[in-house]
């Protein structure tokens, strides 16, 4: 900090639902931020805790201190990622970071280290005069169009070269299939620090946007009839150095851990559903059509099932897991799958035959299949009865979530919608 003249610190930590939330201090309190001595009343954040055990600890991890480059250079401002206590020292039961920590913890006790890569997505739209969204997209173009149809070409540029100077190393960028939707892939790394970097990529995104007199939206389905935005999570196990899902002397190029480790995942999709796909509006966008999953299922070769796994073998193999979308908390998606794996290995699940071929143009074998749930509510229900769900997430967040959750469908579900006004009206 002295070295790069900092004088603000912003202390970063997510709500049970993976909003973003932060406090500033000056650098001449960091040694109290870090003996445990800075507090804040945990009852005005969404899921935390009761208003008579409201006092909780917020403790930076320095593995996460970045510079935060849109801020000025003099005087300037770092971010630290942290974890959250109650003032005895105890791990809150409310922080999903510690979700995803106990889930690391077991995989290590197993010998395992689980390195993740999401796929970013985002729509640009425009803003007022008053900086707030429009319901006004940015550009018109497609899939890996160019500028000058590509508009958002000069926005991508600087979000990626801001990430860069956060120790991003960034893969891959593109315009996505609808129009004003972006795609910036940065290079997997262990769960938690994919975590880590997945919360700071939203808030470059927003951030780097907004100078540009844009709005980023990571909202699933902001349009009817366009594909929508993922987050596919690109997964892997490894024993030190060696990709525990290899196994070259098979025909798919799967090992034993692999196939369990679907077999996990599959068990328990529905379950973790309204963890994965939490709101409302992401159930929009798993419907037919949009290269968005319905049906719980494998491939190896195609991108209607749940489950995909890319081309690439030897220490490249992964499975990708393409129902999740970025509104949803990464500590706790990252938790969960880990822990549906690991069931799927301790138990040696193993998952039914690999579906290869367009499930979307096979309706007779799809029938057979297990569906994906369809709405947020059906999702309450299966994450009410999934036992790995509950002792993953605790029974702090499980209570929380579930009912927010449920308040948010029944908000919705009470509400009058245009679409009926616009079916009904005239009609009846």
């Amino acid at each position: 900090m002295k070295e790069r003249g900092i004088e603000f610190i912003r202390l970063q930590f997510t709500d049970i639902f993976g909003i973003m939330k932060s406090m500033t201090i000056m650098s001449d309190e960091l040694d109290k931020a870090f003996a445990g001595e800075l507090m804040f009343d945990g009852s005005s954040i969404d899921g935390f805790a009761r208003i008579e055990e409201s006092d909780q600890c917020v403790v930076p991890d320095p593995a996460t201190f970045e510079v935060m480059p849109w801020r000025p250079r003099e005087e300037g401002v770092a971010r630290m990622i942290c974890d959250i206590y109650t003032p005895d020292g105890t791990p809150f039961a409310g922080c999903p970071r510690h979700a995803l920590k106990r889930a690391i913890k077991e995989a290590e006790d197993m010998g395992y280290t689980l390195n993740i890569g999401p796929e970013g997505e985002f729509f640009l739209f425009y803003t007022d005069e008053k900086g707030h969204p429009t319901f006004d997209i940015h550009d018109t173009a497609g899939y890996f169009d160019l500028a000058p149809v590509d508009m958002g070409e000069d926005a991508r540029r600087d979000i990626i070269l801001t990430l860069k100077k956060m120790g991003f190393k960034i893969e891959a960028s593109h315009h996505e299939v609808a129009p004003g939707q972006h795609e910036i892939d940065f290079k997997y790394d262990e769960a938690l620090i994919t975590a880590d970097n997945w919360v700071t990529f939203r808030d470059v995104v927003k951030n780097v946007a907004k100078q540009y007199n844009l709005y980023a939206t990571f909202m699933p389905k902001p349009f009817s009839g366009e594909n929508g935005n993922a987050m596919h999570c690109n997964q892997s196990l490894f024993t030190e150095d060696t990709n525990a899902f290899c196994n070259p002397d098979n025909q798919e190029g799967l090992s034993d851990i692999a196939r369990y480790y679907i077999g996990g995942l599959l068990q328990h999709s529905r379950g973790m559903a309204a963890i994965t796909n939490p709101i409302v509006n992401s159930y929009k966008r798993l419907r037919p059509g949009y290269e968005a999953p319905i049906h719980v299922a494998w491939s190896t070769s195609n991108r209607s099932t749940l489950i995909r796994i890319p081309a690439s073998r030897g220490n490249s193999t992964r499975i990708e897991l393409r129902n999740p979308d970025p509104t949803a908390n990464p500590y706790l998606v990252f938790a969960l799958m880990l822990r549906a794996g690991l069931e799927g290995i301790k138990n040696k699940i193993t998952p039914p035959e690999a579906i290869n071929g367009n499930l979307y143009n096979m309706p007779d074998l799809a029938q057979e299949i297990p569906m994906f749930p369809r709405d947020l509510q059906e999702a309450i229900d299966e994450m009410k009865e999934d036992p790995l769900v509950k002792e993953t997430l605790g029974d702090h967040i499980m209570s929380r979530y579930i009912d927010a959750k449920q308040k948010e469908w029944d908000d919705y579900a009470e509400s009058v919608h245009n679409w009926e006004i616009r079916r009904y009206l005239d009609k009846f």
